[in-house]
């Protein structure tokens, strides 16, 4: 059984989903892939449950959050759900530091060195980015293109631009797409 909550924070509406004890899910109101990894069961994928001892945690943690402050990513018990690729993907998010943006290609460069391959697409790991099931604690809006784009998140630019500027991130060097599929 999932379980969910909201959370009402600076960039919209969220739903965080848990599976008893783990942080399974954490979407931005109408952004992509929404509630996508969660499997549906008798038609009803999440039970809403606002007292879960797990929600209580990431809640704390999101208040740090948007106050300005670094809260610790371990402090949460994450369980997102995917294949093994994706989560090599969601495990080098983890690692970008607050404030920071790597690339696309960086972080082709990190999972095809710990999938023990030569090279890995960037595009790949694009849509892994995509799909990340636990958006703002797992940092895919960290994630620029290799020019500077603020391309692909899933949440849209606007509210990308708004997480990276809480977090003090050096914005001199990116800019916001004005075409393309990936706004």
């Amino acid at each position: 059984m999932y379980y969910s909550t909201e959370y009402l924070s600076p960039i919209g509406a969220l739903t965080l989903a848990c599976n008893g004890d783990n942080l399974v899910g954490l979407w931005v109101e109408g952004q992509k892939y929404y509630g996508g990894t969660i499997p549906q069961a008798d038609g009803k994928a999440m039970q809403r449950n606002d007292d879960m001892p797990v929600f209580a945690v990431a809640k704390n943690w999101l208040d740090k959050y948007f106050a300005g402050q670094n809260p610790d990513i371990a402090e949460l018990p994450l369980a997102p759900i995917g294949g093994d690729f994706r989560q090599y993907v969601w495990g080098a998010l983890r690692e970008i530091p607050y404030g920071k943006v790597v690339s696309y290609g960086d972080i082709a460069k990190k999972v095809a060195a710990k999938m023990n391959r030569d090279s890995m697409s960037s595009q790949a790991v694009g849509g892994a980015v995509g799909h990340n099931p636990i958006a703002v604690i797992i940092p895919c809006h960290r994630v620029v293109a290799s020019n500077g784009s603020l391309t692909g998140f899933a949440s849209g630019i606007d509210r990308k631009i708004k997480l990276l500027e809480l977090e003090g991130t050096d914005m001199s060097g990116l800019f916001a797409p004005t075409k393309g599929t990936a706004l």
